[in-house]
């Protein structure tokens, strides 16, 4: 109750903003401007909630939750792995967790060594890679992501929770067989492409926007009060179900034809744009 009251003072439309990480908010080396950080603060200190949308496990997030003031604050949320989890900053406390099923997880990956990819797997507080590439490293580097190799014996996360599993190829032609491939054996899964390298798998019905949609609710707040800002395919569900969908210049012909609103610049200060003219009227 205190939450909803704290929201039903603001004046704002808009009660969350949720934003994508890559390529949205950050540049193309992990950093983040100082232009989009004033504007998150700005926004925050009136009592509208930032919440990051990634792909990421929530543990990659801390070093920008803390350049946000965000880090371990009650009632501050993140959203990772495409929806696979939601996540308060205090405690990192388990608010949702929409994990794979251990069979599925276990074909999807199966399937992705078929071909010339890495693959990811994601468990709750750790990344595995199989066949880790050097291009793939040199990315999660930028982003501060350490991740362990393993060997591909998948049996080792039988009682794990695994959250997504990923392949990573810069040739589209290879991702779209990927795909192809999953979409062929399952008929309820959630495929995605992601940064221009990877091929995300959740489980069916598990994405961005759902899981916005759900914080949402608990936190008294309709899909009209959020606005939702991002770039790349794995964005349109959360861009498809909020009141206001917004494309930074870079985004994919897809997500702009989406977008009500497409902002003047890039990753650079895009979020900035966005939160500055509907947040913050300047």
């Amino acid at each position: 109750m205190e939450l909803k009251s704290r929201f039903m003072e603001a004046n704002d439309v808009y009660k969350i903003i949720t934003s994508d990480l890559d390529e949205t908010l950050l540049r193309k080396d992990g950093s983040i401007s100082q232009q989009n950080i004033d504007a998150i603060a700005q926004a925050t200190a009136r009592g509208v909630k930032f919440v990051p949308n990634t792909g990421r496990n929530f543990l990659t997030v801390q070093p920008l939750l803390k350049q946000l003031g965000l880090a371990q604050q009650a009632g501050e949320y993140v959203i990772s792995f495409n929806g696979g989890a939601v996540i308060e900053n205090q405690g990192n406390r388990v608010v949702l967790s929409n994990e794979m099923p251990y069979a599925e997880a276990k074909r999807v990956f199966e399937l992705f060594t078929e071909f010339d990819v890495d693959v990811h797997v994601y468990t709750l507080d750790h990344l595995y890679i199989y066949r880790p590439r050097e291009d793939d490293e040199a990315y999660l580097q930028t982003r501060g992501v350490a991740f362990t190799e393993f060997d591909g014996n998948f049996s080792q996360f039988k009682d794990d929770h695994v959250m997504k599993v990923i392949a990573m190829n810069p040739d589209m032609t290879v991702r779209r067989a990927a795909n192809d491939r999953i979409q062929a054996e399952f008929a309820d899964i959630n495929t995605a492409y992601s940064s221009g390298i990877y091929i995300e798998v959740n489980h069916g019905g598990v994405d961005k926007g759902n899981a916005i949609l759900e914080l949402g609710e608990q936190l008294g707040v309709s899909a009209d009060e959020i606005m939702a800002i991002g770039d790349n395919d794995n964005d349109l569900p959360m861009l498809r179900k909020v009141g206001l969908p917004v494309s930074v210049q870079n985004g994919i012909p897809a997500v702009k034809e989406v977008a009500t609103y497409v902002t003047p610049h890039d990753y650079e200060c895009g979020v900035a744009d966005a939160i500055n003219k509907f947040v913050l009227n300047n």
